[in-house]
């Protein structure tokens, strides 16, 4: 029973998995986007995330935030690619929620998978007028 743990998994110094005998374990893409969207929700400044018409739809129907809503994903064996769709609040600075959005995927993606992220895509879909229309409600 031993042996068999210490073939399964062996832990490395940098925090790493590596898998000795099982080398076919292969994570699906849906979960890759959860991990993203989870990490793109903690950046401020993000109004929403952009998934079009069928997520809306999808959001309704089950009554669950989709948190892989305005992801896509693209991975192979050892690495993968990330495009994330946004709606940014107004009045904050893109490159700088960009910037932030791609490392903290980055992060989680590469801490949790490790997989090696070579790519991490945002597209801002639109600004939310939201936070401007309340202030200027709330000087009238």
């Amino acid at each position: 029973m031993e042996e068999e743990n210490k073939e399964v998994v062996a832990q490395e110094n940098n925090g790493e998995v590596s898998l000795e005998n099982n080398t076919n374990i292969r994570i699906a893409d849906d979960v890759i986007a959860v991990i993203a969207g989870v990490a793109v929700a903690e950046v401020p400044g993000v109004a929403e995330m952009s998934g079009g018409f069928a997520g809306g739809i999808s959001e309704v129907l089950s009554g669950k935030k989709n948190l892989s809503k305005g992801i896509k994903v693209e991975s192979g064996e050892k690495e993968t690619r990330i495009d994330v769709n946004i709606i940014v609040e107004y009045g904050i600075r893109i490159p700088d929620v960009a910037f932030e959005i791609q490392n903290k995927v980055k992060v989680a993606v590469e801490k949790m998978t490790g997989l090696k992220v070579v790519e991490v895509n945002v597209h801002i879909q639109g600004v939310s007028t939201q936070n401007m229309e309340n202030n200027n409600t709330n000087n009238n």
